[in-house]
């Protein structure tokens, strides 16, 4: 093999592995929220008549995002994740496109999560105990 065929074999790998290393930053992983900001794996759905709220649980944290079925318009939305014996938090705000995401750990206790869009709302009652 001569010199020019190593140096476009070391530039084609390269080329190669840059391009990787591009699409492993610009594709979200499979394990997070449409909007990619809840990570781990998704545990619950709960729809209701406006929208959806997603919850996530990772190594003890659960993760809550409300998602309107009608993305786009600002409205009146929130959601808020409580872990048994603590305070809820909440993100309560006119957004277009998600409430959230809103993050606590639970660690194994149970977790009470509420979503709203517009008029409907949803809440779980205790859940992932």
């Amino acid at each position: 093999m001569d010199r020019g065929a190593i140096r476009r074999k070391l530039a084609l790998g390269a080329a190669v592995l840059a391009a990787s290393g591009v699409l492993a930053l610009v594709a979200p992983g499979s394990a997070q929220a449409a909007d990619g900001s809840c990570t781990g794996r998704k545990v619950k759905t709960l729809p209701f008549s406006t929208g959806t709220v997603l919850v996530y649980r990772s190594n003890g944290y659960v993760c809550a995002v409300t998602v309107p079925d009608h993305p786009g318009t600002r409205r009146s939305m929130s959601v808020s994740v409580q872990a048994r014996g603590n305070r809820p938090v909440v993100d309560r705000g006119r957004f277009a496109y998600h409430a959230g995401p809103v993050t606590v750990h639970a660690g194994h206790r149970c977790v009470w999560v509420k979503g709203s869009v517009g008029k409907g709302v949803v809440s779980s009652g205790w859940i992932l105990c």
